[in-house]
C-alpha cells in the first residue's frame, strides 16, 4: 500500500496498563521477568511501571522494587514510566528512569473519576512534572484518554479532543497519545481527529495511537492512522488490559495481532513474532487465563 510506512515503532504497554487492572498481584519477579521477554522478542519501547499511590493501583505498588530488578535494561527513553504529579516524578528521578509519561483526560467526568481533579486542574498538576522532567533530561509524553467516546459523557466533540491535547503539548510534552480508551472509534472518526490536530500543529510525527478493541475496530484504527502519517502505535503483548477507571475498556489492542498485520502490510516492527507469542503463553499461564489475541490463539494452536 502505496501510503504505508515502511516501519513503525510500537510503544508496548503490557507491563504497565495490560497489568495494571488484574485483580490478583503478580510478583514483581514475574514483571521483571516479562519485561526482559518483552525487550528480548525486539520490542525496543516498553513502559514498565507506573508511579502511583499504592491504594490507587495496588497492582503497581511494587514500582520501586521493579525498577531495581531491571537496573541493566529498565532506563534511557525507551523505557518509560507513568507519574500522575510530582511525588511520582520524584520517586521515579531517585530509580533513574529515563523517561516518564503523564495521563490525562479529554472529559471532565474521567479526568474526576481518574485524579479526583477537572481537566484544567490536571494540567496545573502536569505542569510542574513535565517542566522538572525536562530539566532532569528526560522524555515526556502526555497520554489523552477518552478521546473518542467516555462511558459516562458519550461521544466526545472533537473540537474538545483537540483543546486539551493542544494544551498538553503546550506544556512541553515530546509525545502525544490519543487514547480510544473504551473501544469505540471508527476509521472515519480517526480521520477526523488526526485532520483537527495537525490544523492545530499537532503533526502526525509528533502522536502516537492507542486503540482498544472492545467493537473489534482497533486494526482497522489502526491502518487509518498510519495511512495518515502515524509511526507510533500503542499496543499490549496478549491482548492485556483495560482501565481500572472505566469498565467498559476492554483490553489493549494485541501487539502480536499488529505485528501480524504489519507483516502483511511489508511494515518493519522489528519484533520476533514467534518470540513473542511464546511471552505471552508463558504470561497467560502466570494469569491463570488464555490470552485474548487471536494471533496468538492461532500461532500457539
Amino acid at each position: 500500500m502505496a501510503t504505508m510506512p515502511e516501519a513503525i515503532t510500537i510503544y508496548e504497554v503490557g507491563a504497565r496498563d495490560g497489568l495494571q487492572n488484574e485483580k490478583t498481584v503478580v510478583p514483581v519477579e514475574v514483571k521483571a521477568t516479562f519485561i526482559r521477554r518483552l525487550i528480548d522478542a525486539g520490542l525496543e519501547t516498553v513502559e514498565l511501571t507506573s508511579f502511583v499511590p499504592p491504594s490507587w493501583i495496588p497492582q503497581l505498588a511494587d514500582a520501586t522494587e521493579l525498577m531495581e530488578l531491571l537496573d541493566d535494561v529498565g532506563k534511557g527513553p525507551k523505557r518509560p514510566v507513568l507519574v500522575p504529579n510530582e511525588r511520582g516524578l520524584d520517586n521515579a528521578i531517585a530509580a533513574g528512569v529515563g523517561a516518564v509519561a503523564v495521563f490525562g483526560s479529554a472529559t471532565e467526568t474521567f479526568a474526576r473519576k481518574n485524579l479526583n481533579r477537572s481537566v484544567d486542574e490536571s494540567l496545573a498538576m502536569f505542569a510542574p512534572v513535565v517542566s522538572r522532567a525536562q530539566e532532569a533530561g528526560l522524555w515526556v509524553r502526555g497520554y489523552v484518554s477518552m478521546c473518542f467516546g467516555d462511558p459516562w459523557e458519550g461521544p466526545v466533540p472533537i473540537a474538545q479532543v483537540v483543546d486539551v491535547c493542544r494544551k498538553l503539548m503546550d506544556l512541553g510534552c515530546d509525545q502525544l497519545s490519543l487514547g480510544d480508551t473504551i473501544g469505540v472509534a471508527t476509521p472515519g472518526h480517526v480521520t477526523a481527529l488526526l485532520a483537527a490536530l495537525d490544523d492545530k500543529g499537532i503533526g502526525s510525527d509528533r502522536i502516537g495511537v492507542h486503540f482498544h478493541d472492545t467493537y473489534g475496530q482497533a486494526l482497522s484504527n489502526t491502518v487509518t492512522a498510519l495511512s495518515h502519517g502515524i509511526r507510533v502505535v500503542d499496543a499490549s503483548t496478549g491482548g492485556l488490559g483495560g482501565c481500572p477507571y472505566a469498565k467498559s475498556a476492554t483490553g489493549n489492542l494485541a501487539t502480536e495481532d499488529l505485528v501480524w498485520m504489519c507483516r502483511g502490510l511489508g511494515i518493519e516492527t522489528g519484533v520476533d513474532l514467534e518470540k513473542l507469542v511464546e511471552t505471552s503463553v508463558w504470561m497467560a499461564e502466570q494469569l491463570r487465563r488464555p490470552s485474548p489475541s487471536r494471533v496468538v490463539k492461532a500461532l500457539a494452536g
